[in-house]
């Protein structure tokens, strides 16, 4: 069983979006490749499209989860959409079974015009990293959107600096999210850490810890640290202690 889904504004792509197999069958700049996905990039009428590619969901069971990967890609970021957070316009989605396996499935996702994700700022050691209003700006931003996430009590679960795209504005955006998910109790509360503690891991390089202490009171929306936030901070900040 094959389900595929073409956005209504993309219908004149057809040619090339229309079904999976066509979708497969293209050819373009490959961005990533490993042996269950691929990210290739093709342009079409001077916009550029990246096209996300599942051959496989893992051996075993995995195979047979009720939601593969691709599934989740597609899903979460409509879940940002939904929540308002900038992310990647959804162009075309779907899948392949057999006999409940999954076989194939693809995204296609429309380019975000102009931008850089933040860690290739940090590895170039961009000069806005040094400009406190840009930094104020975007942590304004990441914070509200991390904030948002976790509200809906949702966690990314690789929200590293890769995966947030800035344009000029500048503005942020959250992309690429096969691994989000749901949580509750003590699972959310451990997750929550670990999508800070991921942010964290550049941002101690990159920013003053004032900038840093005031990511993370924008993120609470409050004015002074508690001793419950204080232990908190203690815990995202040896998240990663011993395996970086």
């Amino acid at each position: 069983m094959s389900q595929w889904r073409l956005h209504a504004d993309y219908q004149h792509l057809a040619a090339d979006f229309g079904s999976l197999d066509l979708v497969f069958a293209l050819e373009g700049e490959r961005i990533t490749h490993d042996s269950e996905s691929e990210l290739i990039r093709i342009v079409r009428d001077g916009v550029s499209y990246y096209v996300k590619r599942y051959r496989s969901n893992g051996k075993g069971l995995r195979a047979y989860l009720p939601r593969p990967r691709i599934k989740a890609e597609w899903q979460n970021l409509q879940h940002f959409a939904d929540w308002g957070i900038p992310t990647a316009s959804i162009v075309a989605r779907g899948m392949q079974r057999k006999a409940c396996a999954f076989v194939r499935g693809a995204m296609i996702t429309r380019e975000i015009p102009e931008t850089r994700d933040l860690s290739d700022l940090a590895l170039e050691k961009d000069a806005c990293l040094q400009d406190a209003g840009w930094v104020r700006q975007v942590s304004f931003q990441v914070a509200d959107f991390t904030r948002v996430l976790h509200q809906h009590r949702f966690v990314h679960n690789d929200l590293k600096w890769r995966n947030i795209l800035i344009d000029r504005q500048p503005k942020a955006f959250l992309i690429d999210c096969p691994t989000g998910g749901f949580w509750w109790g003590p699972f959310l509360q451990y997750r929550i850490v670990k999508d800070l503690a991921c942010l964290d891991k550049v941002a101690k390089y990159q920013l003053s810890r004032s900038q840093g202490v005031r990511f993370y009171l924008l993120y609470v929306q409050q004015q002074r640290l508690t001793v419950a936030d204080k232990k908190r901070i203690g815990k995202i900040i040896r998240f990663f202690a011993g395996r970086e």
